[in-house]
């Protein structure tokens, strides 16, 4: 690691510590060319996962976009951001263990439909509707008919 003060490449490390929640790692560093202290960042290098869409069209990964769509269909639910976010971080992952570099928009969907069955069938529901985009209230009603069929079970 260049020192930023002098250009030297030689430094100590004083201290380490964790931060981010355990996926970065903070080191304070002293040159031993001039002595000044600096602090770097060790992180893990993120490997892309492109989405696949149904047209074709290809786009990274984006947790930020389940989010918002598990957060769309919680909407007026008994669904607490902590438990969202629990929901996001499962499914982001089951997406980067999968070890695929490409994932399809339908799996990412099946992962978010797994994950609100089991915490608000209501929110399920919603989320189902507009994935699934349900062409008439026969389909809507045999994705219900299911849901009850399961709880019974």
């Amino acid at each position: 690691m260049k020192c930023m003060y002098c250009g030297c490449e030689d430094s100590k490390v004083i201290d380490s510590r964790s931060a981010d929640e355990g996926r970065t790692i903070r080191r304070r560093r002293e040159c031993v060319n001039c002595g000044k202290r600096y602090t770097t960042y060790e992180t893990i290098e993120d490997t892309p996962v492109l989405v696949v869409k149904a047209s074709g069209i290809r786009q990274a990964y984006d947790a930020q976009k389940v989010r918002n769509g598990i957060i769309k269909s919680c909407e007026k639910r008994p669904v607490s951001l902590n438990i969202i976010d629990e929901m996001v971080s499962n499914i982001t992952k089951k997406v980067y263990n999968s070890m695929e570099q490409e994932v399809s928009s339908k799996k990412i969907g099946e992962l978010v439909m797994d994950e609100l069955k089991k915490v608000d069938e209501v929110a399920y529901v919603r989320y189902a509707s507009v994935y699934r985009s349900f062409k008439d209230i026969s389909s809507f009603m045999e994705e219900l008919q299911k849901l009850m069929e399961n709880n019974k079970n």
